[in-house]
């Protein structure tokens, strides 16, 4: 497991064939997502970018990935997860009520799987990031897809039930079990859409949350620990890490301890934070695209 410092990369320039957003249906829900694709990429590995915590396809780390990719002949559909609204684009508004839970994203990871391989691709690679790299894990865990053939996984969630604890504690200087077990009540009590006025949920200080939305980010599930659900993967998977991010810590210790799958790479990108900005987006295109032309 090497470390990686900083490089100036050069990186030839390919014409993107097109660049739109899709759309589809997925229950009562229209979802949407940013398609880059090269000539004939049918033909050729084609990403799906899941983002983040409550973020979107267009903020700037998927937007450069998205490009860089591009410059390497590279295809790639960053979607936006719907987090329970029709047709969302950006930042989801803590004002607005949340009814979505963890899971919803593997599923529309499925939907949005399901429609490339409609549309012909035949070798997909998953990648996520934070939270989004869970769900990317957790999607290549349990759905044995035959059109996905590797896996990108950019810091991605860690998670345990005291480290929950401890980061609800630290945000909100509250006790996360009274809360977990009022919300947790309710869904067993048959009402699992009722709303919980005024509560703090995730990044989002006095908003509002159903009970099974809250139940399902901070219940005791530990498929929302990456680590947890790697064994279960028999895809090579890349695993980046940054030396500086403080949201993800200390990822690198964590997978040296607890893995040694021959089918993980792992890289460690000195200096680079949670967001790898910059010449970091750089280092993680170029180690992918070896990563994605390897042989199997």
């Amino acid at each position: 497991m090497r470390k990686i410092v900083t490089l100036f990369i050069m990186i030839s320039i390919v014409t993107i064939a097109s660049a739109k957003e899709v759309t589809l249906k997925h229950n009562t829900l229209s979802l949407n997502g940013n398609f880059t694709q090269m000539e004939n990429w049918e033909e050729k590995p084609v990403l799906l970018i899941t983002h983040g915590t409550l973020f979107h396809n267009a903020s700037e780390l998927i937007t450069n990935l998205q490009e860089l990719f591009a410059e390497n002949d590279i295809s790639s559909l960053a979607i936006n997860l719907s987090l329970g609204l029709d047709n969302r684009h950006g930042a989801y508004d803590c004002a607005t009520s949340h009814t979505h839970k963890h899971e919803d994203a593997i599923n529309e990871i499925t939907v949005w799987n399901d429609w490339l391989k409609k549309q012909g691709a035949k070798n997909v690679i998953v990648v996520g990031h934070s939270r989004g790299g869970n769900q990317t894990a957790w999607f290549t865990a349990e759905h044995k897809a035959s059109n996905v053939s590797k896996v990108i996984l950019i810091a991605p969630q860690l998670w345990s039930p005291e480290y929950a604890k401890k980061g609800y504690k630290n945000r909100y200087n509250k006790d996360l079990d009274e809360v977990l077990k009022k919300a947790q009540s309710l869904v067993d009590k048959n009402s699992p859409q009722s709303m919980l006025n005024p509560i703090d949920f995730i990044y989002c200080k006095d908003t509002q949350a159903t009970a099974e939305s809250f139940v399902s980010y901070y219940k005791n599930d530990l498929r929302k620990d990456t680590i947890y659900l790697l064994p279960k993967i028999n895809k090579p998977v890349l695993i980046f890490s940054g030396t500086e991010d403080t949201v993800v810590k200390n990822l690198d210790k964590e997978l040296t301890k607890k893995l040694s799958q021959d089918n993980i790479q792992l890289e460690v990108l000195e200096g680079a934070d949670h967001s790898f900005r910059d010449l970091y987006t750089e280092e993680i295109v170029e180690i992918s695209v070896e990563f994605i032309n390897e042989k199997p």
